[in-house]
């Protein structure tokens, strides 16, 4: 892979901002090796080389500091929010620095790792405590932050809805192994920015506040032992400001230490997998199920599909999933392993567990008490109690078994890559969250490999890269006023009728601050694509159907066919009569573009304009190219609300404008 480079130099300064980047390109190795430096120790300060320059760790305040190539200086952390104490003497080692923190049990490396700094703690402390760095953003005034809330943002600093109650960001803390889809932010400032990756996301949160206008992120890491976080690691890189260089730092990072996925791969392993390609994703309900239902979508000229269906009484029959099949479509149920109630009151089948499963699974607090379930209904299982199970009783084998005899070559399973991770205080079956985490992988691993299946889950953190085939979720850069929108049963819709529930089929309208945040792509950015399109499909959240939001239909395509990731639908008999055309068409102009460029990595992202309206990527070497319009102008042909695409060997675009579905091939 290759860092992204600015390759327009004429704009005005004044556009030359993370989050309105005119123009990037690809040039030069990402991780070639950074110059021949040594290490310098100078009293409490340790000089180590990255690629770029020369980053500066003050060991009494843990400000870290870089100096360039060009000469300029960065800021890559301000001293630390908590003090880490009086440092002792810094020792130099053959790759950097050791020195500790007598006063509060922290012992502490910084080293040179393949261009990066990477900042190493470990708690020798018996009390657990809390450090609060890096602390991030008090640089340039013009400056963006990169946040990877779903498919990725990349939002100017002193941008004042960002920085408003409305936008719910600024205040928060985000939990890096649940609420980021990478565990990773960057800062960016013209031409120069910094990636900050955390390989040691679980203990370690993200908190965004407003200072004077403009936003800070500070790390903070808990080191406990019981939750076994005592060590806390921050590797840094400077980039070249581009909005996506943290994901492809990041993207770099997986690929080095062997946990890059590789959807080729996963086709040649499982051969079902190979139907991703092309294909959009719906749930289906009612008719829509049945072999017919199955049989007039691919009469519409649907030739690829993911189709699945609830865990309810009314399962796709084995005809309907062999038409499935023979229509080219992957198919296969929800599924959760997660969830536990009592057999005599559940309101879900895949609640219900043999023997004592439930509640002898169920994992508890430190007080003994059960983890209430979602929504407060029964509780949250322990992956541990289930790996420890599986090898005599064979309860998630039996489940899988029971809910693919219908044929089904696919399995969607709810929360397990979603990064909702628990510590156990069972004495029967005591896990970590990193525990928990090991077995929800080994798991989804049998799912896979063992069980040869099209695997996917809900908004999976990278982490789970290497065994999900897809994803519906980390699509979806959520903001918590979608949670209060969907409670509003009146406007959102609830769960029914049972063949088209308007929870799902009701069209609704999005809180305006809402939509600014999820939808304006101004401030969209591809870092999970950037770091993850060749290893599995993305999609967005389920229960957020192509129809369900009907003022961000066109946006939520252009951004689709502009990041090579499939629309999602719920459909039903009746839905199928009355929109399986429009659904049939935009099929049609995705499906050879993903079959083409589904395995490729993408190779570029750019801004073409400075309000950001017009975007454009690459994937592989040339293999798709693809320019958004989201504006209303048209620039250099392109109409606005339209999608240029040209695969290799094209003559000439194609074209999609998704508001009239009209489809130029």
């Amino acid at each position: 892979m290759h860092l992204f480079t600015s390759c327009r130099t004429a704009r005005a300064a004044a556009v030359v901002l993370a989050a309105t980047l005119p123009c990037i390109t690809l040039a030069g190795p990402a991780h070639a090796a950074a110059p021949a430096q040594t290490v310098r120790v100078h009293g409490q300060s340790v000089d180590l080389p990255v690629r770029g320059g020369t980053a500066t760790v003050d060991t009494a305040t843990l400000r870290v500091t870089a100096r360039t190539a060009a000469g300029g200086t960065v800021e890559l952390s301000a001293p630390a929010a908590t003090a880490p104490g009086a440092p002792g003497a810094v020792t130099a080692t053959a790759d950097g620095a050791r020195w500790t923190y007598p006063g509060t049990g922290l012992e502490v490396t910084a080293r040179a790792d393949k261009g990066r700094l990477l900042v190493g703690f470990r708690s020798t402390g018996a009390a657990d405590r809390t450090l609060k760095w890096p602390v991030t953003g008090a640089g340039s005034a013009a400056s963006a932050l990169q946040l990877p809330r779903g498919e990725g943002l990349s939002i100017p600093a002193r941008d004042t809805f960002w920085n408003s109650p409305a936008a719910k960001l600024a205040g928060s803390e985000i939990a890096m192994d649940s609420g980021l889809s990478l565990p990773l932010w960057g800062w960016s400032a013209g031409r120069t920015g910094v990636s900050y990756l955390v390989p040691t996301d679980i203990g370690t949160t993200l908190g965004v506040t407003s200072e004077q206008g403009a936003l800070r992120a500070t790390a903070a890491h808990a080191f406990s032992r019981g939750e076994d976080t005592t060590d806390y690691t921050v590797a840094f890189s400077l980039t070249d400001g581009s909005p996506v260089a943290p994901a492809l730092d990041y993207r770099a990072w997986l690929k080095e230490h062997g946990r890059l996925g590789s959807l080729k791969r996963k086709i040649a392993a499982v051969p079902a997998n190979e139907k991703l390609l092309g294909a959009f994703h719906a749930y289906t309900w009612g008719p829509a199920r049945t072999a017919d239902g199955v049989r007039k979508l691919r009469a519409l000229g649907v030739d690829r599909m993911w189709l699945g269906y609830d865990a309810d009484d009314q399962p796709m029959t084995p005809a309907a999933v062999k038409a499935a099949k023979e229509a080219g479509y992957l198919v296969g149920p929800y599924d959760s392993f997660a969830n536990g109630q009592d057999p005599q009151k559940s309101d879900a089948p895949t609640s219900v567990w043999p023997d004592e499963v439930y509640p002898g699974f169920c994992v508890r607090r430190a007080d003994g008490s059960p983890e209430p379930g979602f929504h407060d209904r029964g509780c949250y299982l322990s992956t541990e109690a289930f790996e420890k199970a599986e090898p005599t009783r064979h309860y998630l084998a039996d489940r899988t078994r029971k809910m693919t005899a219908n044929g089904a070559d696919s399995y969607f399973l709810d929360v397990d890559a979603a990064g909702e991770l628990y510590r156990d205080h069972s004495a029967a079956h005591p896990q970590t969250k990193a525990r928990d985490r090991a077995g929800r992988l080994a798991r989804m691993k049998r799912l896979a490999d063992g069980d040869r299946l099209a695997l996917g889950s809900e908004s999976a953190g990278a982490w789970a890269n290497e065994v999900l085939s897809y994803d519906h979720g980390s699509g979806t850069p959520v903001h918590d006023g979608l949670w209060e929108a969907q409670r509003d049963k009146a406007k959102w819709g609830g769960y029914t009728p049972a063949k088209a529930p308007g929870v799902f089929f009701k069209p609704a309208e999005l809180p305006a601050a809402v939509a600014k945040a999820m939808y304006d792509p101004a401030y969209r950015v591809p870092l999970y694509e950037t770091a993850l399109h060749d290893s599995l499909v993305n999609a967005e959240r389920w229960e957020l159907s192509y129809d369900k939001l009907p003022q961000q239909k066109t946006d939520r395509a252009l951004l689709a066919m502009l990041y090579n990731t499939p629309l999602n639908f719920v459909i039903s008999g009746d839905s199928l009569e009355k929109q399986g055309s429009e659904l049939a068409a935009l099929q049609k102009y995705f499906s050879p573009l993903h079959k083409a460029a589904g395995t490729e990595p993408m190779t570029d992202f750019r801004t073409l304009t400075g309000d950001r309206t017009v975007q454009r990527t690459a994937f592989g070497d040339g293999t798709l190219t693809v320019t958004a319009n989201f504006g209303t102008k048209a620039y250099e042909g392109l109409p606005g609300g339209c999608v240029d695409a040209k695969l290799k060997g094209d003559k000439k675009p194609r074209r999609l404008c998704p508001a009239t579905v009209n489809v130029n091939p």
